[in-house]
């Protein structure tokens, strides 16, 4: 164990000053963490009443500034603003002479890569895409979670160790993600980690209609274990009616969410279907088991007015053992910000700096608080956010 005494990042010479534009739940954590690593925060923009406690917490004595200010004192600027306002953003503080030769341009979007930072690159600027795959919560916390943290990474060739070195000095892990990948691997933190904050709420509500009266103190110890297994072994650790085959309770799970809980039917049937699928493609549902259920589930569908489609259509809703893939309902979710992707602190619908930011919103993916930030976890926004964004 190593014994000798660390000097206070206080004490170390700074090596970055560090400007963040959008006090939301990402941009004040990963300036504090900068901090710890021997930068420093010199400014920060936060148009809400959030926003500003958030950055009087995580970085005490950083004045609050407009955007173009931060940017003319800061060498490396995060810009931590939900997915949609970000091309705006860069737009307007490039078109306004913000940006300046060899600053180093930082986003926390999950869904886009460098080529968004084209207009700083034209100024001049050093463009690095740097997302953290965790949710966050705007408290002193989220500064401890990122230790270990993955973080998407994406920077043209030249710049690749820079943005790798911010990332392992943050505690993180980097994952080098190519630029035309960065919306699948967003959508698929935000599949995770935004959508599990769905099915976990929707869960305890039907545990409370039921009459537990502990549902979070009955699910932990049982998502926990789940999440491990499916960590550790995928599909062969699905469990349940649906990987059994046991279509008689599927059908008695519909009937009762009609019930009590119609808001939550088609939700079941899209994942049972997806269940069901992946079951078979992987051998645990056994064909002649899979015909009945897939059954079931088609004519729920039908039922429930979706266009699950016909038996035979090779669609698991239909297609009656055959393991095709699934049928929709016909509705899409369009992942959002694995952050928070409701509101902004960012300048507002124009982009340029200093134009108002939108009001702020619901709480996002992330947690509780106002919505002015990016994703991931946020997801994973996310929103994130995948912020819970996760970001």
């Amino acid at each position: 164990m190593n014994t000798t005494p660390q000097p206070d990042p206080k004490d170390r010479p700074a090596r970055l000053t560090v400007g963040v534009v959008g006090a939301g739940r990402v941009g004040p954590a990963l300036a504090a963490s900068l901090q710890l690593a021997g930068h420093r925060p010199v400014a920060v923009s936060g148009v809400s009443d959030a926003s500003r406690r958030r950055a009087a917490a995580l970085l005490p004595d950083v004045p609050l500034m407009t955007p173009a200010e931060v940017l003319g004192r800061a060498e490396l600027v995060l810009l931590t603003v939900p997915d949609d306002a970000l091309p705006g953003l860069v737009s307007g503080l490039a078109e306004t002479g913000a940006v300046r030769p060899g600053q180093l341009i930082v986003h926390t979007s999950g869904r886009y890569g460098a080529r968004v930072l084209h207009p700083a690159l034209r100024a001049g600027a050093l463009p690095l895409a740097l997302h953290p795959a965790m949710t966050f919560t705007g408290t002193p916390v989220d500064v401890q979670r990122l230790a270990g943290c993955s973080f998407g990474v994406t920077a043209p060739e030249e710049l690749r160790l820079a943005a790798e070195a911010l990332v392992i000095e943050m505690g993180g892990e980097p994952e080098w993600i190519a630029e035309d990948r960065r919306p699948l691997y967003h959508a698929a933190l935000a599949l995770g980690s935004n959508h599990l904050v769905t099915l976990v709420a929707q869960s305890m509500e039907l545990l409370r209609a039921s009459g537990v009266s502990a549902p979070d103190r009955m699910l932990g110890p049982l998502l926990g274990a789940s999440l491990d297994n499916a960590l550790r072994s995928g599909d062969a650790a699905l469990t349940g009616p649906v990987a059994r085959g046991d279509a008689g309770t599927v059908a008695a799970h519909v009937a009762e969410l009609r019930e009590h809980a119609p808001q939550a039917v088609a939700g079941y049937l899209a994942m049972a279907r997806t269940t069901a699928d992946r079951a078979l493609a992987h051998g645990l549902l056994k064909p002649e088991l899979a015909e009945d259920l897939l059954g079931v589930l088609a004519e729920e569908a039908t039922a429930t007015g979706g266009t699950s489609g016909a038996r035979g259509t090779g669609g698991a809703s239909g297609a009656r053992g055959t393991g095709g893939a699934a049928d929709t309902d016909g509705s899409s979710d369009s992942p959002e910000s694995a952050e928070d992707p409701t509101g902004s602190d960012a300048p507002g619908g124009s982009g340029h700096p200093g134009d108002p930011g939108r009001p702020d919103g619901p709480a996002g993916p992330d947690g509780p608080g106002d919505p002015e930030d990016s994703d991931g976890p946020h997801g994973p926004e996310g929103t994130a956010g995948p912020e819970g964004d996760v970001r």
